[in-house]
Order: structure tokens, then sequence, then C-alpha cells
């Protein structure tokens, strides 16, 4: 799943990190999941997470335990019929947009 379209116009390092943060909406993500899950290195992560912050789409919780990474609300689309609960985009699509297949 992907941000939302009024979403995407941002830095292609922020659309990544949304656009991952979505498809793990209910659990989050730490940095380094998010390192992983986007594949740039960690000054340009901290960069974009920091621009995401400043303009609300992204919350941070550090409750009693590692620090996880949400999407706003806002930032999430609503699921179709194809994206319903547990039905989320595969890895083998992600890898394929990724390389622009």
């Amino acid at each position: 799943m992907q941000a939302k379209r009024e979403y995407r116009d941002r830095d292609e390092t922020e659309v990544a990190v949304l656009d991952t943060l979505v498809d793990r909406t209910d659990e989050g993500m730490t940095v380094f999941e998010l390192r992983t899950g986007v594949d740039v290195d960690i000054d340009e992560l901290e960069g974009a997470l920091a621009k995401l912050k400043d303009a609300e789409l992204i919350t941070v919780e550090n409750d009693d335990g590692p620090m996880r990474i949400y999407p706003h609300d806002r930032v999430v689309p609503e699921p179709t019929s194809e994206e319903t609960g547990s039905e989320k985009r595969s890895i083998l699509r992600s890898i394929r947009k990724r390389i622009g297949l």
C-alpha cells in the first residue's frame, strides 16, 4: 500500500519512508527496520524522518521498549476491497516497484 496521493510530492526518500510505514501501520517500525525497508544511508533517513516529523506526517513513540515510528492516520489510505486486513503488498511487488518493473 502507498501513502495517499497528496503526500507523494515530497522528497523521494520521504515518500519511500511513508510508503514503508503505511505497510506496517499497526505495528510501526524501528529506525533499523525502516533503514532496511527504505535502503538509504542513516544520515539520509534521519533527515527524511526529521522533515516528516516537522510536517506531522509521522508519530514517534518511545514507550517501555524500542522507539517505534508510525505514519499519521491522515497519510494512510482507506483499504480497498483488494487490500483489507492482513492482505498487504507482497515483498515481490515491493522489489519490482523498487527496481522499476
